[in-house]
């Protein structure tokens, strides 16, 4: 138990860090179908592209509930500190997803779907923009004093949240496009392929950029780089990022249909795992550790840490046996088409 209450914090940061790659994943590539049809003249073909996501868009977005609720319970200072760094982009966000929804539902019953098209695109785009824009914020580093945030309503952005936002971007779109292989066939695969080609590589220079700016920026990540054994820890995940991306690029080449997605999948996981990892043992760079953004009580974190436990393997069920009912291509008709 008193191991438990020392380490209940980590426990919960990789939880959180669980779920946070799961949403990147799961609303990821929902976001990049939506800025793919976006860019699609053919409203028949966007009307496929937003059918392949019917059943699963609103499980996506409620993610973001799940992880603001986790957040304000185990990481308060975190949390206090980034709605007030990041107010601008997350409210911005919030309307982003109301678009998103309000398409979804008016769309088919519309006699201008294109317009509806439009705000399922849109709001996909200033979706991933607002994200972003605050990932790239907190990775930057976020200006406190103590515990308290002293910024302006624009300290977000900057050259590199804007860097980052790119490659949250072209992230985004490399999923949505290896989804869309996956669920459709004939013109909107083979577009995808292309797409998923083009956002690869748009992907992998961004992200490097943003590793070199990283260790540059936040002298302690750069120590982790030059001395052992930090050294193998942090290395060994962006060379296995960078073996999966070679991996992804053999699957897309070969047309395969789930490799790509799968590897793609694992390129992100890598990828994210280790800039965590280097940020380790901070949650805001420089400024708070994981230890001192925890919720007070430990037993707050355990019982929380029950309640998890429980529920976790339920959602997990539910989510796995809802995607193998609706598995398959989808076609003008939705799913069995």
């Amino acid at each position: 138990m008193e191991w438990l209450e020392t380490h209940v914090a980590q426990i919960w940061f990789l939880i959180i860090g669980f779920f946070v790659l799961y949403y990147a994943v799961a609303d990821g590539f929902d976001l990049g179908v939506g800025m793919i049809a976006l860019f699609t003249r053919d409203e028949a073909k966007r009307g496929i592209m937003m059918a392949s996501l019917s059943s699963i868009w609103q499980d996506n977005q409620t993610w973001l509930v799940v992880l603001g609720g986790m957040l304000f319970g185990a990481f308060p200072l975190f949390y206090s500190v980034a709605l007030s760094a990041f107010y601008v982009p997350i409210m911005i966000m919030l309307f982003g997803l109301i678009f998103r929804g309000v398409a979804f539902e008016f769309r088919d019953r519309s006699k201008n779907p294109s317009l509806w098209s439009l705000s399922f695109g849109l709001g996909s785009l200033v979706i991933a923009m607002c994200q972003g824009f605050t990932l790239g914020g907190i990775f930057y580093g976020i200006p406190m004093d103590g515990h308290t945030f002293t910024g302006t309503v624009w300290s977000w952005f900057h050259p590199y949240s804007v860097l980052f936002t790119l490659g949250v971007i072209s992230g985004y779109i490399m999923l949505g496009a290896n989804y869309l292989i996956l669920k459709t066939s004939g013109e909107i695969q083979g577009r995808s392929i292309v797409h998923s080609f083009g956002a690869a590589i748009a992907t992998i220079l961004v992200s490097l950029a943003i590793y070199v700016w990283t260790v540059v920026r936040h002298p302690y990540i750069a120590r982790k780089w030059l001395a052992m054994p930090d050294l193998v820890y942090v290395a060994v995940f962006p060379l296995l990022a960078l073996v999966a991306f070679g991996m992804y690029l053999r699957s897309l080449r070969r047309r395969a249909e789930l490799a790509p997605f799968i590897w793609n999948a694992i390129l992100v996981f890598c990828s994210f795992t280790g800039i965590s990892i280097g940020f380790y043992p901070y949650i805001i760079p420089n400024m708070v550790t994981i230890q001192s953004a925890a919720a007070s009580s430990p037993k707050t974190l355990i019982f929380m840490l029950a309640v998890i436990v429980i529920l976790l393997p339920v959602i997990l069920a539910y989510i796995g046996y809802k995607n193998w009912i609706f598995r398959g291509k989808v076609g003008s008709g939705g799913y069995g088409d």
